[in-house]
């Protein structure tokens, strides 16, 4: 069986989706799960964009430890002494340079020929060799250069060293066949191909990443490319989690699979999508809420026979539990510790008594209270910064003849207890109101949804606010049964974030690979 290299490119490609923006300790929380599920190569950043982002991957190869850490290169120079800066300390670092070749690219991006991008690669990977005994080399836009090109480039980055050499489909424009024929043509055509591994990156313009990567790989690819729930610029990067099962359930019609940890890839697919605030649709494959249920009478029909007639996977492959009734009212602090502990959160004990006070008053209020419940509770209370604003209560009034009308009041970091009172054009905006009038933030909410967490009239609701003054922009989130006190929430959870951020707030540069 075939070892598949796994590359993930959440904290690079994934965070250039639109209205993303991990912090550090984020993208270490993020990178030590990661690391649980198994990934063989892990991109970092791109530490030329900024001193924050430098610094940040310089954080995540300092926190990890059996993943090789890779920083993103241009092939210039400063970009590679960048990357030699932030990786100091990584157990196993390697850089990724990358220098486009399609037409198109050479002349309107670079506005060089054949043999100036030729050269300028060469360059790019012996200044690299000085440093880094591992180097990806990458052809950006691939899929849009000519063939001969192609074989020309791979054979220089063969001879001059690189350990892997990667095709990208960056604007997902290939069919799986004209991709997987790439990778044809290369082992064909490149002499010494054997002493590299190629790697399949492909972009979901078109809808068909994960199906050009599984092209790759049965024409030969080595490592595929991706990121946890498939996000990433435009329409996003291949989802590991769907080229993994597919190696899983498949097995043999590919003869390959990953060496990944499968049971944590529910908990990944969780992680990645609080911490980036981009919720994983219903019916997204294998981590979506939908992917193993059935409605259908038909299907439930045959699900009760045998479960294999409806389900090529089981949920519990990826670390789901089928039962949603977990612990109620009467519940005891042993077996909310027990349960918690089981869904992988293991909190010190003034934090699990928080989280049991929270649990308490929500079972007051719920009949029953699910997995999903206190995972909601749970991820509400690891937020890490500091609150200086705390929201005690609020109280709305509102009538059809009458203005919106909303009063909260908030302690601060030193104890102090504020009351104010705001109008709006509705109940949310008089409470974001009154909040301003305690903070003495001038903020623009950028963005505002609401989601269920669980089912049923007592269901938990999640808000997410993004929140942006000057340049910075942040991300709050809020749980409570009522959507008006989860709103309060998510907003001074937003304020806290935005104070905090400010502190270390670096101008970022994204590249597009």
């Amino acid at each position: 069986m075939r070892k598949i290299y796994v590359f993930d490119t959440t904290l690079r490609d994934g965070e250039q989706s639109p209205g993303v923006n991990l912090n550090t300790r984020e993208k270490v929380e993020i990178a030590h799960q990661l690391e649980r599920l198994g990934i063989d190569r892990m991109e970092a950043g791109f530490p030329a964009a900024s001193p924050g982002d430098l610094a940040a991957v310089n954080a995540v190869a300092k926190a990890v430890k059996n993943i090789t850490v890779i920083g993103l290169s241009r092939s210039r120079e400063q970009d590679i002494d960048a990357v030699k800066e932030a990786l100091k300390g990584a157990q196993d670092p390697c850089i990724h340079v990358f220098l486009a070749t399609s037409p198109i690219h050479r002349q309107h991006k670079l506005r060089m020929d054949k043999a100036q991008v030729l050269d300028t690669a060469r360059s790019a990977i012996r200044y690299a060799k000085k440093t880094f005994s591992k180097i990806e080399f990458s052809l950006e836009d691939a899929g849009r250069t000519e063939y001969d090109f192609l074989v020309e480039m791979v054979n220089m980055a063969v001879e001059e060293g690189a350990s892997v050499v990667n095709i990208p489909d960056t604007v997902g424009y290939l069919s799986p066949y004209e991709y997987g024929n790439i990778f044809k043509h290369l082992k064909e055509n490149v002499h010494g191909i054997e002493k590299v591994q190629l790697s399949a990156h492909c972009h979901n313009d078109l809808g068909m990443a994960t199906a050009n990567t599984l092209a790759a790989i049965l024409n030969g690819a080595d490592q595929i490319e991706g990121t946890i729930n498939g996000i990433g610029e435009r329409a996003g990067n291949t989802a590991i989690e769907e080229i993994a099962m597919a190696l899983e359930t498949r097995q043999e019609f590919f003869q390959a699979k990953t060496s990944l940890q499968l049971s944590e890839i529910a908990r990944t697919s969780r992680l990645v999508s609080r911490l980036t605030g981009m919720v994983v649709p219903g019916n997204k494959a294998i981590v979506g809420a939908n992917a193993f249920a059935h409605e259908s009478g038909i299907h439930q029909d045959g699900m009760l026979k045998e479960k294999t007639t409806y389900e090529i996977m089981t949920p519990e492959t990826i670390g789901l539990k089928e039962s949603k009734l977990v612990l109620g009212k009467h519940s005891g602090r042993h077996a909310f510790r027990e349960r918690l502990i089981e869904l992988g959160y293991e909190l010190e004990e003034e934090a699990l008594n928080r989280a049991f006070g929270q649990f308490k008053d929500l079972a007051d209020k719920k009949k029953e209270v699910t997995d999903e419940d206190l995972l909601a509770l749970i991820e509400e209370k690891l937020q890490d910064a500091p609150e200086v604003y705390k929201l005690e209560s609020i109280f709305v009034t509102y009538g059809d003849e009458s203005v919106p009308t909303a009063k909260v009041r908030i302690t601060t970091l030193d104890g102090k207890t504020i009351e104010q009172q705001a109008e709006g054009n509705g109940s949310v905006d008089a409470i974001y109101n009154a909040i301003d009038l305690v903070s003495g933030e001038e903020v623009t909410l950028s963005d505002y949804s609401i989601k269920s967490v669980t089912h049923g009239k007592d269901a938990l609701g999640e808000v997410h606010v993004v929140l942006t003054q000057n340049e910075v922009s942040v991300q709050g989130r809020g749980v409570s049964t009522d959507i008006l006190g989860a709103s309060a929430r998510a907003y001074v959870d937003g304020v806290n974030q935005l104070i905090e951020k400010r502190k270390t707030y670096t101008n970022r540069v994204n590249v597009n690979l």
